[in-house]
């Protein structure tokens, strides 16, 4: 078979991605570009993301490159200009040269979830979002899947799951799969406008808590505050007052930017992550993002895994004449990078949070001691991730 009848074949091709995130939405523009018919069923009435930054690492910015959307992301993002982590007095523990990962890596920039889902929902022709359709029911009979919905019944050649870390889709199809576990500490995010942008990004440890602090490119920051906490607690007089009463005392700007915060906007959530899959596809349906392997936060890598989980995928598909053979090496690829990389985040996320005194001494000597190239090689496995060369297809792959 050829290159060029193999393309053709694409355009017969069709998918439904559930899940409206994200990472959903990133498959289908990737899809819809190799000439796919993509629906993306969505449970909520609306798409959209919620008020929080996010940081595109370099590897992300390279999925988006590869979707063709990357310099509009930049146009709308903050580079990151200086970053690293401080004590709770703001005493520098460690400094990110940020100079020497963008030559090393690319840029790291901040934007916030909303303005990048605006822009991958932009891509995306008419009729491909169909937002207030919960999925009841999925089958996976031969050479096609089938879902289910309140609307009907929708037939397509493949099905991508990217409904997050709750996922219905794993549930149903991955019946064995493990359920997500608490992490031991929740998180409060928020979206504060002082009239001034910080000086400076980046984290702020003391004993079981952490502040972040991300500037945005419209002139708003990005709050992030974690701290050890029972699962599924909450302050029925209002998080942010908690917020004020843990962090109130910390360096600045962390007083100001909560003195200046609303309580609408503050969101918590409890971390979970999940356990390793023995695998991310069965038959014709393929988990992506969260719904695969969603991790801990601690190295802000989630939405970017979701995004490398997207190209890599449609990339393979393109390069490979039967969808189950392309599924294969999409698993093959992608399961063993995210569980590297969700391995990596919890253990940072659990030396962040060590509380005793003695062992946040000796941790946060050990930051002031580590010089930082050892954090940027240290990186390297994450951010040198390159999307899949189109080069490399040759017709002996689809005979």
């Amino acid at each position: 078979m050829s290159r060029t009848r193999h393309a053709e074949g694409a355009r017969g091709r069709s998918a439904i991605v559930v899940g409206g995130g994200i990472g959903g939405l990133a498959a289908a523009v990737a899809l819809t570009r190799r000439g796919w018919r993509v629906k993306v069923l969505e449970r909520a009435a609306g798409f959209g993301e919620v008020g929080a930054g996010l940081s595109l690492w370099p590897n992300g910015l390279r999925a988006l490159d590869a979707l063709g959307m990357g310099d509009q992301v930049r146009e709308q993002a903050l580079v990151e200009a200086r970053a690293g982590i401080r004590d709770a007095n703001g005493r520098w523990l460690a400094r990110t040269d940020i100079r020497e990962l963008t030559t090393r890596f690319g840029p790291l920039v901040m934007i916030h979830r909303a303005r990048l889902f605006d822009i991958l929902r932009a891509a995306l022709p008419a009729g491909v979002m169909c937002g207030g359709t919960e999925v009841t029911r999925i089958a996976l009979p031969g050479r096609c899947v089938e879902v289910e919905h309140q609307g009907g019944v929708a037939r397509a050649d493949l099905l991508v799951a990217a409904d997050g870390i709750g996922s219905f889709v794993r549930r149903s199809l991955w019946p064995a799969a493990p359920a997500p576990r608490y992490a031991g500490y929740t998180a409060w995010r928020l979206v504060v406008d002082t009239g001034r942008r910080p000086p400076a990004g980046g984290e702020s440890w003391g004993r079981g808590e952490r502040v972040g602090i991300a500037p945005l490119a419209d002139g708003r920051t990005y709050l992030y505050c974690v701290a050890d906490a029972p699962e599924g607690q909450r302050n029925p007089g209002g998080e942010l007052t908690v917020l004020r009463r843990r962090f109130g005392h910390w360096h600045e700007p962390i007083p100001s930017l909560l003195a200046a915060a609303d309580e609408d906007a503050v969101m918590r959530h409890d971390i979970y992550a999940l356990p390793p899959l023995s695998h991310f596809v069965t038959g014709r349906a393929a988990l992506l993002g969260d719904a695969a392997h969603a991790m801990t936060p601690n190295l802000g890598q989630g939405a970017n895994q979701a995004l490398e989980d997207a190209v890599t995928l449609a990339a393979l598909l393109d390069t490979r004449p039967e969808v189950e053979s392309a599924l294969a090496a999409y698993d093959e690829q992608r399961r063993p990078r995210t569980r590297m990389i969700a391995r990596r985040s919890r253990r940072i996320g659990a030396v962040a949070q060590w509380h005793s005194p003695a062992a946040t001494a000796l941790r946060d000597l050990m930051l002031r001691m580590t010089p930082g190239s050892a954090t940027l090689n240290a990186l390297t496995p994450v951010l040198d991730w390159q999307p899949p060369d189109r080069s490399t297809y040759t017709p002996a792959q689809a005979e």
